[in-house]
């Protein structure tokens, strides 16, 4: 459905819709798979009743960057965010789908969300405040809240149902979930991903905290699916405001998070409706997060 506000859900009849995420609708067409970035956004987990207009032409835009960056170093889904090159019984959809659509390799998702972090913060912070430990992995002592980790780690999750929580792993629980070899992989990937875009948005002046992403298989080939470094799936600060020790300004949902902890929400469904002032807010720090790293 689309409104002046954005789309907040899509409606595509002829369509076999194939699922419903917090964000993406995705549908299935001839042999792909068709994301549709709606304008819809989760805040701990759980979505709001308001669309950040723009958001999932955002969302396309830099996932589809991204990709495109990293193909070298680990092959991904994307096919084309063209709607005129997608298959026939699109055509009626055409208008909604241009800017906030891929076409995509079906590819069978893993059960683990694989976590980098450059910095100490959310999370991993306060995991770090109670054991300090990552994830398992000993930190020394001493650290800041936003510190600078002396190298990026690979602290996985899993990956829950929607409406629930994903919970962080040990890298020896994803060994047992999808195997010593893969989960080995997996992580060399991850952190090359992450090396190569930290300094990639550092010369952008933004600092990639933190950044999710998932992995799927086709057939024997390990290949990057869903979104990529977005401001969904990543902390992103501004680098000329930094400073360890205190939480950062954000160019990411951090804002609406801080928002919805201020008016002491539970966290719980149904969330609050979001005044203008904080839907417009959330737009231009994605919109300007956009900017500075997409040429």
């Amino acid at each position: 459905m689309m409104s002046n506000e954005g789309m907040i859900t899509s409606d595509f009849k002829d369509l076999k819709l194939f699922n419903k995420g917090k964000v993406r609708d995705v549908y299935e067409v001839d042999r792909y798979l068709l994301l549709v970035a709606t304008d819809r956004i989760s805040a701990f987990d759980v979505i709001m009743p308001n669309p950040i207009p723009g958001k999932g032409a955002i969302l396309t835009k830099m996932s589809a960057f991204w990709f495109r960056t990293m193909q070298d170093i680990v092959e991904n889904h994307l096919v084309s965010t063209s709607p005129r090159d997608y298959p026939r019984e699109c055509g009626p959809y055409l208008e909604d789908l241009k800017g906030r659509s891929m076409l995509v390799k079906k590819a069978e998702p893993l059960p683990v969300e694989c976590v980098v972090r450059g910095y100490l913060s959310g999370s991993g912070w306060q995991d770090y405040l109670q054991h300090s430990t990552v994830s398992g992995i000993k930190l020394p002592a001493g650290l800041k809240e936003s510190e600078k980790l002396a190298d990026p780690l690979f602290t996985p999750s899993t990956k829950a149902p929607a409406g629930e929580h994903d919970m962080a792993i040990t890298r020896k629980e994803m060994d047992n979930i999808i195997g010593a070899e893969r989960t080995k992989k997996i992580i060399a990937l991850s952190l090359a991903v992450y090396a190569r875009a930290a300094k990639i948005a550092e010369e952008a002046g933004i600092i990639i905290a933190d950044t999710k992403m998932e992995f799927g298989m086709i057939e024997d080939r390990l290949i990057l699916i869903d979104e990529l470094l977005t401001p969904d799936s990543s902390r992103f600060w501004p680098k000329e405001d930094y400073e360890a020790g205190r939480p950062q300004k954000s160019f990411d949902k951090q804002f609406l998070r801080d928002y919805l902890i201020s008016i002491k929400w539970n966290k719980k469904p149904p969330a609050p409706g979001l005044p203008a002032e904080i839907i417009e807010k959330t737009r231009e720090k994605y919109k300007e997060a956009l900017n500075r790293i997409v040429p």
